[in-house]
């Protein structure tokens, strides 16, 4: 199993290009189910997770093949194209589903198009339950018959799906965006009230209505689609990874250093942005991206709450936490999305930093100066946030189980390592 070795103490400065969104990139690919032409997408990045998930469309049929490569303001984004001709295999099986919860993402577009799924429920990340109630409550509310049984969701809807409306009794971005691949091709009007307002959602949209879809709301709480009788092929580009973009603006921010993010959206992290700026950090739009650097020597506590967009989001929550550990002030970090989301709090107090959990929010104590350990990675944000500390901390750290790393970050050794970082990647 892959190690990741870092010798703290750099200052990075450079240019770090921002890659294509896994959290949009992931529906975009379900979406391929919904038409018999060909989706080609670019800057598409290359992931663990997409990997995982072209793996489970082909097995539903879809044929996939890399159109090209583009280079996109230093980014080198991959272009693949996705048809199903036919749909093969309604089944997403366990062995696949399990290793990430977005696999789940197919269900919609299935019973949408072929009128019935057998979906195995999900696994991925142990940050969590995420039940996927919400999926099933809204798409039965379309028409859909659904029956949970030996660890399979088994959906069908033999007449076809119908609109509805139908009110998220909290906010789901995975919920919203299968209910919006189900209802592109159900009878009639679909509203979607309490939707998930992400821009990864909004991407997904602008997607389908390329390929023909009719929706309106996309970005507001409240979504309306006018279902249509079929959707056609069409190009889409993957928007620019906002986690990504805030994870290397805090690397900049604890490092003291001075950043270009290469093709990074300021409006895309407006809470973080807003964060970060209250901590001591600069953020400004330059031609082609963003720069971030620290105003002065010191960072101040900032007190954070996890709220879906566009509140601070809970993927950066991990690693603002390494960031308030180098802080001059006490802050509070408060988890409000998942409830088990603080697994790294022991392997940072191992480095040194001061952290005390109390229910669903963490107290930060910031210190001088944080140590090298070796540490384990336990989820995706987890493993980038022990990286971030690493940079910063004095003498040498390793961060084992990086394959939680590799699901999320593309490049991250070589972008952080072109920016002046001391790390490297042992293979075992």
């Amino acid at each position: 199993m892959d190690r990741i070795r870092i010798q703290g103490g750099n200052r990075l400065e450079g240019r770090i290009p921002i890659g294509g969104a896994k959290n949009a990139a992931l529906p975009l690919m379900a979406a391929s189910l919904l038409t018999d032409e060909q989706l080609a997408l670019s800057n598409l990045p290359h992931l663990a997770d997409i990997s995982t998930l072209a793996n489970l469309l082909s097995g539903h049929g879809v044929a996939i093949h890399m159109v090209g490569e583009e280079t996109n303001e230093g980014h080198v984004g991959r272009v693949l194209g996705l048809q199903a001709k036919e749909i093969t295999s309604t089944t997403a099986p366990y062995e696949l589903v399990r290793r990430m919860r977005a696999s789940v993402l197919v269900l919609g577009a299935l019973l949408a198009r072929a009128g019935q799924a057998e979906v195995s429920l999900p696994g991925g990340c142990a940050i969590g339950t995420r039940p996927v109630d919400l999926h099933l409550k809204g798409l039965q509310q379309l028409g859909a018959e659904i029956e949970l049984r030996e660890g399979y969701i088994h959906a069908s809807a033999k007449k076809g799906l119908h609109g509805a409306r139908f009110v998220f009794p909290f906010v789901s971005v995975g919920a919203t965006e299968n209910l919006l691949m189900a209802a592109v091709l159900a009878r009639g009007e679909t509203e979607l009230a309490n939707a998930a307002r992400e821009p990864e959602v909004v991407d997904l949209a602008a997607c389908l209505a390329t390929m023909g879809a009719k929706i309106e709301g996309a970005g507001t709480d409240t979504i309306r689609v006018q279902g249509v009788d079929r959707l056609h092929g069409g190009t889409h580009a993957v928007i620019p990874d906002r986690i990504e973009t805030g994870t290397y603006a805090m690397a900049a921010a604890i490092t003291g250093g001075d950043i270009v993010l290469e093709g990074a959206r300021l409006g895309q992290i407006g809470a973080l942005a807003e964060i970060l700026t209250e901590a001591g950090v600069t953020l400004e739009e330059v031609p082609g991206g963003l720069r971030v650097h620290r105003r002065n020597a010191d960072l101040t506590g900032v007190n954070v709450m996890t709220e879906p967009f566009p509140g601070f989001p809970t993927d950066m929550q991990a690693q603002m936490m390494a960031l308030m550990s180098t802080a001059t002030t006490a802050s509070m970090i408060t988890e409000t999305i998942f409830e088990n989301r603080f697994m790294h709090v022991p392997e940072m107090n191992r480095m040194g930093a001061d952290i005390a959990v109390h229910g669903a929010s963490a107290m930060v104590r910031g210190v001088t100066g944080l140590v090298g350990a070796e540490v384990m990675a336990t989820d995706l944000r987890a493993s980038v946030s022990l990286v971030l500390a690493g940079l910063v901390a004095d003498g040498e750290t390793v961060v084992h189980r990086v394959y939680h790393l590799d699901r999320g970050y593309e490049r991250l050794e070589e972008k952080l390592a072109a920016c002046g970082a001391e790390i490297e990647r042992l293979k075992h």
